[in-house]
C-alpha cells in the first residue's frame, strides 16, 4: 500500500472530506515521491491527481507515483472541474501548512466547501509518524553521512580553532560526501557558548578546557538525521565532567526503557527525572525529544507536556542536556525507531567523553 492509498483508506473509514488539497512541498513529496517546490495534489476516496506546471511536468510523469499527473493551464478551474467530476462537495486543506490569507484565496476560487479543522494535517501526521523499512533505511544512510563527519571533524577541532571554522568544516564534508543538504544550519559551540542550546557559530576560538558542542545532521534522499555529541579539548573540570556523566546517565536511562505504548512524557521523564534527582533540573529546560523524517522535527513530540503515544516504526531523538549558564553545557543526542519491546539506536558514534 502506497502514501495515498493509507490516506485513502483513512478517508474511507472516518469523516475528513470527500477530498484532500495538498500543496504543502513536504507532504507532496511525501504522498508522490517526488521533489518540487509547486504542484497541487487532490486525494480523493478512490482517486488521485497531481496538477504540476510544466517546469515539472516530464519529471512528474517519470517519477509521481499513485495519480494521475496533469499539466496545470488555470489551476482553480482544473480542480473545480474534477471537483465536479466526482461530486466533491467538501475539501480538507492542509491546516498546519496554510495561511489564513491562503486559505482565503483557495475559498474564493473553489467551488466547494473547504474544510481547516486540523483533521487532515492530523491524519497526515499520524501516517507520516509511523516510518516504513524504506523510509528507515533512508535515515540511517543519513545518519552515516552524519557519524562519518563527526568522525573527521574530531581531528580538526583543536585549540585556536573557531566555531564558524568548526561548523564550515563539518557541512562541507557532508555535503562532499553525500548528504542531499544539510538537517538544519550546524551547531558548533565552543566554551560557555554551549551553554545555549541553540546558540550560533561565532568567531569564538577553542581553549584549552574547553566543551566542544556540536548538534548536526546530513539529509539523504529527503530524509534527515539528527545527533549531538558534547567533546572536551585539553582537561575538562571535574563539574564539567561530572555533569557530562549525568547527561550520558540520563540518556542511558531512557535509551533502555523506551518503547511502544509509552505516552512522550514518560519518556521525559525517564531521563528528567534523574537530572532532576543531580540538582539541575532547572538546567534542563527543553523536552527529551522530537520525531525525524522528511522534516528535522515532526510528529511525535517526548516533552513533559506531550500526550503523543510511542508507536512501532517512530523514530524520535532522546537528547537530554544540562547548561549552566556563563559556564558549559552540555547535550548528547541519538535517535531511535522505537519498537514494542525497546527501541534499535541509529546513532552508532561514541558517547563516552572523548578529550581531545
Amino acid at each position: 500500500m502506497n502514501n495515498i492509498e493509507k490516506l485513502q483508506k483513512l478517508m474511507q473509514q472516518s469523516d475528513i472530506a470527500d477530498c484532500a488539497l495538498i500543496t504543502s512541498d513536504i507532504n507532496r513529496r511525501y504522498f508522490t515521491d517526488m521533489k518540487s517546490s509547486a504542484g497541487t495534489l487532490l486525494v480523493l476516496k478512490n482517486a488521485a491527481y497531481l496538477i504540476i506546471d510544466f517546469r515539472y511536468i516530464e519529471k512528474a510523469r517519470a517519477v509521481a507515483s499513485g495519480c494521475e499527473v496533469i499539466l496545470q493551464t488555470e489551476l482553480h478551474e482544473q480542480i473545480n472541474a474534477i471537483f465536479e467530476a466526482e461530486n466533491v462537495s467538501a475539501c480538507a486543506v492542509e491546516s498546519d501548512c496554510i495561511t489564513i490569507a491562503q486559505f482565503g484565496s483557495i475559498k474564493e476560487k473553489l467551488s466547494c466547501k473547504l474544510l481547516s479543522d486540523g483533521r487532515l494535517s492530523k491524519a497526515i501526521n499520524s501516517l507520516r509518524a509511523v516510518k516504513t523499512p524504506e523510509e528507515i533505511s533512508k535515515i540511517k544512510q543519513a545518519q552515516k553521512i552524519a557519524e562519518a563527519g563527526f568522525e573527521h571533524i574530531l581531528n580538526f577541532i583543536k585549540v585556536g580553532r573557531t566555531e564558524k571554522e568548526i561548523q564550515l568544516e563539518l557541512d562541507y564534508f557532508m555535503l562532499k560526501n553525500g548528504a542531499e543538504t544539510l538537517s538544519f544550519d550546524t551547531i558548533a559551540l565552543t566554551g560557555s557558548s554551549t551553554s545555549m542550546p541553540h546558540g550560533v557559530p561565532s568567531e569564538r576560538q577553542v581553549q584549552s578546557g574547553d566543551f566542544v558542542l556540536l548538534d548536526f545532521g546530513a539529509v539523504y534522499d529527503g530524509y534527515h538525521s539528527d545527533m549531538t555529541r558534547t567533546v572536551a579539548v585539553g582537561q575538562p573540570s571535574d563539574k564539567m565532567k561530572e555533569v557530562y556523566d549525568i547527561v550520558l546517565s540520563a540518556q542511558k536511562n531512557a535509551l533502555a526503557k523506551i518503547k511502544a505504548g509509552m505516552t512522550g512524557s514518560a519518556c521525559d521523564s525517564l531521563a528528567r527525572t534523574l537530572i532532576k534527582l543531580k540538582g539541575y533540573g532547572e538546567n534542563f529546560g527543553h523536552s527529551l525529544g522530537h520525531g525525524v523524517g522528511l522534516e528535522i522535527h515532526e510528529a511525535p513530540t517526548a516533552s513533559q507536556r506531550s500526550i503523543d503515544v510511542l508507536e512501532s516504526g517512530m523514530v524520535v531523538t532522546v537528547e537530554p542536556g544540562i547548561y549552566i549558564a556563563g559556564e558549559f553545557g552540555v547535550r548528547i543526542e541519538d535517535f531511535v525507531v522505537v519498537g514494542e519491546n525497546g527501541c534499535e539506536n541509529l546513532t552508532n558514534a561514541p558517547k563516552e567523553l572523548i578529550v581531545l
